[in-house]
């Protein structure tokens, strides 16, 4: 087919103008979430609240470990878990937010809090330790955030994008904690 010709047969991309404009209205409050949704909400912020008590239980591993931090090299890896939990907060937001905007509400509720989270909050005797249980923790949400990425898929490209963003972040932390085992020693 020449460039300017039209294709006959061809569907229109869009659904037509007057009936999107229609639905919008009828809709509005339900926000973001229009007819063309393809995942089941519930679900969906099921799943969210379950990674939202994830991020919230690794931030609180990696702020205990960068107060709990001793010995020669606690500046350089103190400052590394106070990073990752700034890093863990802003996905925590990030996952409130989605879960509001897909009209649902988030579970702060700090009861029952670690056993929603797929990571567990575990303390570490000494910086080895610290380290290899928040990198251990990073591999549990790597798989866990690769799973949500293909439950998600086409149904909502939106989260699946967030968790995508997120997942990346993780596993530069792994990296992260794998560099500092490296450097610090493995025992």
């Amino acid at each position: 087919m020449r460039y300017g010709m039209e294709m006959s047969s061809a569907k229109p991309f869009l659904s037509d103008v007057q009936e999107l404009r229609r639905r919008a209205r009828e809709n509005m409050m339900q926000g973001s979430v229009t007819s063309d949704y393809k995942g089941d909400i519930k679900q969906a912020v099921d799943v969210l609240n379950t990674a939202l008590a994830t991020e919230i239980v690794c931030v609180l591993r990696y702020k205990r470990h960068y107060f709990m931090a001793k010995g020669i090299a606690k500046d350089a890896v103190a400052g590394e878990f106070q990073q990752h939990a700034s890093e863990e907060q802003q996905h925590a937001d990030m996952i409130a937010e989605r879960i509001t905007q897909l009209g649902g509400e988030p579970n702060f509720n700090p009861e029952g809090l670690a056993t929603r989270s797929h990571s567990e909050y575990k303390e570490g005797e000494n910086l080895v330790d610290m380290i290899k249980e928040n990198l251990v923790a990073e591999r549990v949400a790597i798989e866990s955030y690769r799973e949500m990425v293909r439950f998600f898929g086409d149904n909502d490209p939106t989260t699946r994008r967030m968790i995508e963003e997120i997942l990346s972040v993780e596993e530069e932390h792994a990296n992260d904690m794998v560099d500092l085992l490296e450097q610090h020693g493995k025992g």
